[in-house]
């Protein structure tokens, strides 16, 4: 190389190492799935696998909200667990409230897909319903640790999900789905007619969730621990009895 090309080389280099000089450095929690690319204009955030890192930080916060609830869980803290930033859950979300609702619609988004996971209306019935019981039981005893999130929503008289109208037509479905089941044990002949669905899936519903929501309660004033294998097994049981009769024809 000549001197002169030596020389055209060096102010190159001076004006590379200004232009890095102007990049801030990395922070020392790194975002997780992330990546800067330099364009003309200056550094610029690149995505990578937006949908894994949206899942991870729903994972997070649903965990925090859960046990803080809507007030007391903090965007810090979630960021901390995630390995990612403050301002990437903004990017996501546009904040607390944003993420809270996409915990919310993630919840029962995985407790409707749980209805759906064996193909009930292919099935006869009175068995149709047996395992959407099952189903429905055992999906709150596996995600027991949401549940204070249901609850906290229902303290603030649903002052989230009152106003997420993707909410309530995703879980329209289950009660679509608890008719369909009836329906065709009356044109059958197995249950009783002048039921309404709401009813069936609400009795389901209901005694599934309390068996989580109040074990710490009822073992507290009774004794009973309701969180026991064994106990678990004859609570189901029991639940599932309990529908079968009540929508039986030959009441």
């Amino acid at each position: 190389m000549t001197r002169n090309s030596t020389s055209r080389a060096a102010p190159a280099k001076l004006e590379a190492a200004s232009e890095t000089a102007d990049i801030p450095s990395a922070p020392k929690r790194r975002v997780a799935h992330t990546a800067t690319r330099i364009t003309k204009s200056g550094p610029e955030l690149v995505i990578k696998d937006a949908e894994r890192t949206r899942a991870e930080i729903i994972d997070v916060a649903t965990k925090e909200f859960s046990q803080r609830g809507y007030s007391g869980g903090r965007i810090n803290e979630i960021a901390e667990r995630t390995r990612t930033s403050k301002r990437m859950i903004y990017y996501y979300f546009g904040g607390k409230e944003g993420l809270y609702r996409a915990v919310l619609f993630e919840h029962y988004r995985r407790l409707r897909a749980n209805d759906h996971a064996e193909d009930l209306e292919k099935i006869p019935p009175i068995e149709a319903l047996e395992r959407l019981t099952r189903l429905t039981f055992d999906w709150y005893v596996d995600h027991a640790s949401e549940v204070p999130l249901v609850m906290d929503e229902n303290i603030h008289h649903a002052r989230h999900v009152s106003s997420m109208t993707d909410i309530r037509s995703l879980n329209l479905t289950a009660i679509e789905l608890v008719r369909s089941v009836y329906t065709r044990g009356v044109e059958q002949g197995v249950m009783r007619p002048g039921l309404r669905p709401v009813d069936i899936y609400l009795t389901i519903a209901s005694a599934s969730f309390f068996n989580v929501s109040n074990r710490h309660t009822i073992k507290a004033i009774f004794g009973h621990d309701m969180s026991a294998r064994d106990e678990l097994a004859r609570r189901r049981e029991a639940l599932v009895d309990t529908v079968l009769r009540y929508v039986a024809a030959d009441r």
